[in-house]
Formats: structure tokens, C-alpha cells, sequence
């Protein structure tokens, strides 16, 4: 699998995931939410292959990243994502993502988030992407909002923007 075709997740993919993080992560103006920044690298790191097919609907690609406060820092959660390809055309692939974060301490929980996310084959410079947050335990129960994945080098910096209300 190209690393572009698993850059969801962060959420989650995620992708699909996703997505420093601070010790107390600040919280929103009306006190009723969360804002930050997380780093993920996928384990094990996808393989690279110059002779993977191209995607084709579909193909089911899954993923699991591990979760830093900062790049090569302390662990803070990891997350696991599903995909499926549901449209290709060209270099274009459309892939559906479901992923769930769980994140250790404070804030403590799991997050849920998808996407359907467009990706360019061709390109080696994946494009940013946003995740709808779906929902959450712990301190994230009843969460809403959205997560920012963007590549940076080998990690995908992942920013949190949760409701809790």
C-alpha cells in the first residue's frame, strides 16, 4: 500500500487517525472541549514496494499508528483504522476510513472519527485532510468536531478540535 492511501487516519486513519501535545491540553473558550496536537507513526511502517498494484474498489486497507505528545516523544495512545476503496478513477481513489483513537490520561478516552477522503496516486506529497469526529468515551463522551491529519516527514501531525457538549 502506497503511504498515501493510508494517510485517513489518522483517523484515522488515520488515519484514520492522526494528527505537541501538551500535559494539560487547553481547553476550549466555553470550557466545554478540547484543542490539540498529536503526532502518529504507523507501526509497523508500511512497506515499500515499487511493485504494489494499483488500488482497485474494493481493497480493504487497515493501519495502526502509535500516538506522541511530540515527534519521537512520550507515547500518549495509539489508534487502529479501516479502510475501503470505493471509487478509482485515474490517479484519483476514493477511500472510506472508520477509526478509533484511545488516548491515555489527561484527557483520557477513546475517539471515534471517519472520512471519506479523495487521495492522488501520483502525487508523493499527500494533501491534508479533515476527520469527522463521531463520537467518544471517558473524557470525550458525547464529542463532536474534527481532526486535521497533515504529513510531516514520517509522522502525520494530527490537530484535535473536540465539543464535548
Amino acid at each position: 500500500m502506497t503511504r498515501s492511501s493510508r494517510r485517513i487516519g489518522a483517523l484515522c486513519a488515520c488515519t484514520v487517525a492522526a494528527f505537541t501535545f501538551v500535559a494539560a491540553p487547553v481547553l476550549a473558550d466555553d470550557g466545554d472541549g478540547f484543542e490539540f496536537t498529536l503526532y502518529a507513526k504507523q507501526v509497523p511502517p508500511p512497506a515499500t514496494s515499487e511493485s504494489n498494484p494499483p488500488p482497485k474498489v474494493g481493497d480493504a486497507p487497515v493501519f495502526a499508528d502509535d500516538l506522541y505528545k511530540a515527534k519521537g516523544g512520550d507515547k500518549v495512545g495509539r489508534d487502529g483504522v479501516a479502510c475501503a476503496v470505493v471509487r478509482v478513477s485515474g490517479d484519483q481513489v476514493d477511500m472510506n476510513c472508520v477509526g478509533t483513537i484511545v488516548l491515555n490520561g489527561g484527557p483520557g478516552g477513546q475517539l471515534t472519527a471517519q472520512a471519506l477522503t479523495t487521495f492522488d496516486t501520483s502525487s508523493d506529497s499527500p494533501s491534508a485532510f479533515d476527520l469527522a469526529v463521531t463520537g467518544g468515551t471517558g473524557d470525550f463522551k458525547n464529542a463532536r468536531g474534527y481532526i486535521r491529519s497533515t504529513p510531516d516527514g514520517d509522522y502525520d501531525r494530527m490537530e484535535f478540535h473536540i465539543d464535548t457538549r
